[in-house]
């Protein structure tokens, strides 16, 4: 297999030299690609935006976003998405998710939770005929994307959502599981695959995960907790302190047939330099 690590940018706001900077340090430390995930009610940037502006930072670095499909003008998305792979020469990687379905987050997003599989469901299939080529609804799409198909990966860790994958998606990007638990999901979502008459790559199993310097504090841990919604796991096992534990973990993911990880410091104590530098010595000999 091989093994690719990213760095996700999380909820860090930064400024344009700092930003320009991480784009900067990531590239030359040899990381796989910067992920920037979607929360509309928390402080990180645009994904579309910074990626954009990323793409023209670095002209080789992939770019990755975990981004909310529900709520979307599907046409404007797809244009999007499109605009950016063209002008980023193939660079862009995308996961979509349902979004957080506590807290301010769940009205942000302006569909209900029981909907957002569906608007999943329903938008992907348009998303690929447009890139493709083929009329949707009268409309044809110009400029479409470099990458011929452009993958997108899906998240979830519901029989739903790992049916969906098999079904229509291009890949997995866990979160916030044990690594039986990502075993476990691989094997329903190629078992859904199968049943579909497709096949889903088996290099394209991958895990964010965030780590941390210090125990998580109470706030941390509640939030955490909300996300695992009732399942019986201690979220303190799902979040590694240091970087020796991150490492350990990631060989825990990849014995069970994990490839690509997006891991996310949850926060940055000295420079982002410092950070991804002590990141880069601690991981980066297990891309291969």
């Amino acid at each position: 297999m091989k093994i690719r690590i990213a760095v996700g940018l999380g909820q860090a706001d930064l400024d344009a030299d700092r930003f320009a900077a991480l784009v900067a340090d990531l590239a030359a430390l040899r990381f796989d690609s910067l992920w920037i995930s979607e929360v509309l009610t928390g402080p990180g940037p645009d994904p579309l935006l910074a990626l954009a502006t990323a793409a023209q930072l670095h002209p080789k670095l992939k770019l990755g976003t975990t981004m909310l499909l529900p709520g979307r003008n599907e046409i404007r998305l797809a244009k999007s998405l499109a605009t950016l792979d063209v002008l980023s020469r193939g660079r862009l990687l995308v996961t979509f998710v349902p979004g957080l379905a506590h807290g301010a987050e769940r009205d942000a997003i302006g569909v209900p939770v029981k909907e957002r599989g569906a608007a999943i469901e329903a938008t992907i299939p348009r998303l690929r005929r447009w890139w493709a080529g083929e009329e949707v609804d009268g409309i044809t799409l110009a400029p479409r994307p470099v990458q011929d198909p452009l993958e997108l990966w899906l998240g979830g860790l519901a029989e739903s959502s790992l049916v969906r994958c098999g079904r229509i998606g291009d890949g997995w990007l866990g979160a916030s599981c044990t690594p039986e638990e990502a075993r476990t999901a691989k094997s329903a979502i190629e078992a859904a695959a199968r049943q579909a008459g497709r096949r889903v790559d088996p290099e394209h199993f991958g895990m964010s995960i965030a780590y941390t310097h210090r125990p998580l504090d109470d706030r941390r841990l509640a939030s955490l907790t909300a996300r695992l919604r009732g399942r019986d796991v201690d979220p303190r096992t799902l979040v590694p302190v240091g970087y020796a534990s991150l490492r350990e973990m990631l060989r825990s993911f990849i014995d069970v047939g994990m490839s690509k990880f997006v891991v996310r410091p949850m926060s940055v104590d000295g420079s982002w330099h410092e950070e991804l530098a002590g990141l880069a010595d601690a991981v980066a000999d297990l891309q291969t």
